[in-house]
C-alpha cells in the first residue's frame, strides 16, 4: 500500500479517529512505528480496535504479495472496515430466531453457524453457546448477548485508551509510522489518512486525550526551546525559476543515445525501478536529461504522470563516488551538462514520491473487461485491454525498436511474476508468436497475453495481476507507475547505455542522495544537540532533507509541517515522528509545490522526542 500529499487531520473528530487507532495499536505492538507483519497480527489488532474481521476481510486486506502494513494503512483499514453496531447483532440474530420469542437454541445457532458463511466447527459453536448461555438453560438471551458484546468491546477500547493515556512516552510518540531503516528506499512513502467513521458521544476521557493528541503534535515549549530546530524557506512560482539549460552546441551531430524504464510503485510504498549502465568510450562533454515518458496518443491530454519530478544520479566505482544528478529543470526535462572522463558508470533513476503516491484503489463495481467471446465463442482481447498492453509494450521496449528482446521481456517477466525466461522458453515463444529479427513483435506481445486467457478458459485473474503488477487499477488506468525516458548526448563519442537490474531501495542510490544533499545544504543542529544536524537541500524545484545521528544511541525525531503552504510531502503526512539509528544519517523528507505556478512555503519544525 499512492503516495499525494494530505493535508494534516483537523476536527475533532479525526482526532478522535486517530487516538482510538493509536490506542488499539499500541495494545499490540510498542510503538505505532512497529510495522504489521503477518496475517494474524493484523487481525489481533483489528480486533483490539472493536472488529471482528472474517478470514474473507482479513484476505481483502494482507494479499499474497503483502509483505507488511503500516500504521497508516492500519487507519485505511479501519475506515473501511466499521465496528459492528448492536443493531445489526440484533438484526443477524432475529433471522435464527424462528418462533420470535427473543430466544435462540444451542440447535438453532449450530444449524446456522456450522453451514452458512465462515463455517464454524461444533467445537466452536459449544464455546460460543457455553459463554453466552450464562444461566445454562440451553438457551441464547441475543440480546442480552449483543448489549455483553458491545459493552465488552467498549470496555477492551477504554483499557486501551487509559492505557495510552497513562504512558507518557506513548504519549510524546506522534501518530506517523515512516521509519526509515538502512535497507530501506530513501524516498520514503507518503500515507493516505483515512477519513473518520462517525464517532460515538464525547467523553471526559476523549476530550482529554484529544488535548494529549494535539499537545504530541505541538512539543512544548519548554522542550523546543530545549532541542528543536525551525526552518522557513519560501520558494517563488516555477515560471520564475526555470532556468534552460544549454543543449549541446550542434545536436544533429552529437551522438544519440536513450533508454527507457518506469518508476514502479510496491504494495509497501517503496519505489522500483531499473538501474543502467552508461560507458563513456572516451572523456567528453556530455549532456544528460531523464523525463516522463508521455504514452498518450492525444497531445491535449497528456499522461496522468507527467508531472512526476524524476532524477537520475551518476556514480563511479566501487566506492560509490556521486559524479553528477539531473539538478537542472527543463520544462518536464531535469538535466545535467559536464565533462564525463573515460570508463563506465552506474545511472540510477529517482522520484522523490511526492507525486507518485499509493492511492485507494477504486471501488469498481464492474472492472473493464479485458476479454470478450465471439458468436462462435472465440475468445479475443477486448479493445480497452489491447490499449493499455500497447502501452504496456512501450514502458518495456527499453531501447524503443518496437520489439521486445529477451532482456526486455525477462525484465517485464520479472515485475509481473518474478520469475525469468530461459532460453528454450524463448525459442517456444518465437514459435508460436509474431517475431522480427528474433525478437517479440508488439502483434505478438498481444498473441502471448490472449493465449493466456485463452490458458484459462477466459478467467481474467492473472491478465489482472498482470496489469495491477504494472500499476495499472481496475479501471485501466495507470495509477501507481512512471514511465520514463533517459536521453545522452555526447559531443565527441558514442555513448552506450544498457540496462542492468530491476532493483528497489538500492544501496548506492540511497548513499547517492544523501551525499547530493549534505554536499549542497544548509546545515544547522539542534538546540542542545551538538550531533543532531539537520540537512536542507533547497534545489530548483524541490527542497530535500537529512538527518545526520552522530551520537551513539538512536534517536527519535518529532518533525512537524504543518506551517508549510502550497506543499507536497513524499510523507504524505503533516506530522510525523522518525528513528534515527546510531550514527547514522537518513533521508527524512522531500518537498515539491502543489501548484507550480504559484509561491510555495516550505517550514518546519524538529525536535528530539526525549527516552525515558
Amino acid at each position: 500500500m499512492s503516495r499525494q500529499a494530505v493535508e494534516s487531520p483537523k476536527g475533532t473528530e479525526v482526532e478522535t479517529f486517530y487516538m482510538h487507532c493509536r490506542a488499539a495499536y499500541l495494545c499490540v505492538f510498542r510503538s505505532s512505528l512497529t510495522s504489521i507483519t503477518s496475517k494474524q497480527q493484523l487481525c489481533r489488532v483489528l480486533q483490539q480496535a472493536g472488529r471482528n474481521p472474517s478470514q474473507a476481510t482479513l484476505n481483502k486486506h494482507w494479499t499474497p504479495t503483502t509483505t507488511k502494513l503500516h500504521f497508516d494503512d492500519f487507519c485505511e483499514i479501519l475506515k473501511d472496515e466499521r465496528p459492528t453496531e448492536e443493531d445489526e447483532l440484533l438484526l443477524a440474530f432475529k433471522k435464527m430466531d424462528t418462533n420470535g420469542d427473543g430466544y435462540i437454541s444451542h440447535t438453532e445457532l449450530e444449524k446456522v453457524l456450522t453451514s452458512t458463511g465462515e463455517k464454524m466447527t461444533p467445537e466452536e459453536v459449544n464455546a460460543i453457546f457455553s459463554l453466552a448461555d450464562t444461566n445454562r438453560d440451553g438457551k441464547l438471551d441475543y440480546a442480552e448477548f449483543c448489549r455483553l458484546l458491545v459493552s465488552t468491546v467498549e470496555q477492551c477500547q477504554a483499557a486501551a485508551l487509559e492505557r495510552l493515556e497513562a504512558d507518557a512516552k506513548m504519549k510524546r510518540q506522534n501518530f506517523g509510522n515512516q521509519l526509515d531503516s538502512l535497507p530501506k528506499t530513501s524516498a520514503p512513502a507518503a500515507v493516505l489518512v483515512p477519513q473518520p467513521p462517525e464517532m460515538p458521544q464525547k467523553t471526559e476521557l476523549d476530550s482529554t486525550l484529544k488535548k494529549d493528541i494535539r499537545l504530541s503534535s505541538r512539543p512544548s515549549s519548554a522542550r523546543s526551546r530545549r532541542s528543536s530546530l525551525s526552518n522557513a524557506i519560501t520558494m517563488a512560482a516555477s515560471n520564475t525559476r526555470s532556468i534552460k539549460l544549454a543543449e549541446p552546441t550542434c545536436v544533429q551531430n552529437a551522438y544519440h543515445c536513450f533508454i527507457r524504464g518506469c518508476f514502479f510503485l510496491e504494495e509497501d510504498g517503496d519505489i522500483i525501478s531499473l538501474q543502467y549502465h552508461l560507458t563513456v568510450p572516451q572523456t567528453a562533454t556530455v549532456y544528460l536529461s531523464i523525463s516522463p515518458l508521455n504514452l498518450s496518443q492525444r497531445p491535449e491530454k497528456p499522461s496522468t504522470w507527467m508531472s512526476v519530478d524524476t532524477a537520475v544520479f551518476v556514480v563511479s566505482g566501487k566506492e560509490s563516488n556521486l559524479v553528477c544528478f539531473t539538478e537542472s529543470r527543463d520544462k518536464e526535462k531535469y538535466v545535467w551538462k559536464g565533462e564525463l572522463n573515460a570508463g563506465t558508470y552506474h545511472l540510477l533513476p529517482f522520484t522523490t514520491g511526492c507525486r507518485l503516491s499509493k492511492r485507494t484503489r477504486k471501488k469498481v463495481s464492474t472492472p473493464v473487461p479485458l476479454v470478450s467471446r465471439s458468436e462462435t465463442g472465440e475468445l479475443d482481447l477486448t479493445r480497452e485491454f489491447r490499449e493499455a498492453l500497447s502501452d504496456i509494450f512501450e514502458v518495456i521496449d527499453l531501447d524503443g525498436n518496437g520489439l521486445l528482446s529477451l532482456q526486455e521481456y525477462n525484465f517485464f517477466e520479472l515485475r509481473t511474476s518474478g520469475e525469468k525466461c530461459d532460453e528454450e522458453a524463448w525459442s517456444v515463444c518465437k514459435e508460436n508468436f509474431d517475431t522480427r529479427k528474433n525478437q517479440l513483435s508488439r502483434q505478438g506481445f498481444m498473441e502471448l497475453n490472449l493465449m493466456e486467457a485463452n490458458d484459462r478458459d477466459g478467467d481474467p485473474q492473472d491478465l489482472w495481476v498482470t496489469l495491477e503488477a504494472m500499476g495499472y487499477n481496475r479501471s485501466l488506468e495507470m495509477v501507481e507507475a512512471c514511465p520514463f525516458l533517459i536521453d545522452v548526448y555526447c559531443d565527441d563519442a558514442q555513448c552506450i547505455l544498457q540496462p542492468v537490474r530491476l532493483e528497489t531501495g538500492h544501496r548506492m542510490l540511497k548513499t547517492a542522495l544523501q551525499r547530493s544533499i549534505t554536499a549542497r545544504s544548509e546545515v544547522k543542529t539542534l538546540r542542545g544537540l551538538e550531533n543532531v544536524l539537520i540537512y536542507t537541500y533547497r534545489g530548483e524545484h524541490r527542497i530535500s532533507t537529512v538527518i545526520a545521528n552522530k551520537t551513539n544511541q538512536k534517536v527519535t525525531v518529532h518533525v512537524n509541517n504543518e506551517q508549510s503552504k502550497n506543499c507536497s510531502s513524499s510523507r504524505g503526512m503533516n506530522v510525523f515522528a522518525v528513528e534515527v539509528p546510531a550514527r547514522t544519517k537518513m533521508v527524512c523528507q522531500h518537498f515539491l509545490p502543489i501548484n507550480e505556478s504559484q509561491e510555495w512555503t516550505y517550514s518546519c519544525l524538529e525536535s528530539i522526542i526525549p527516552c525515558q
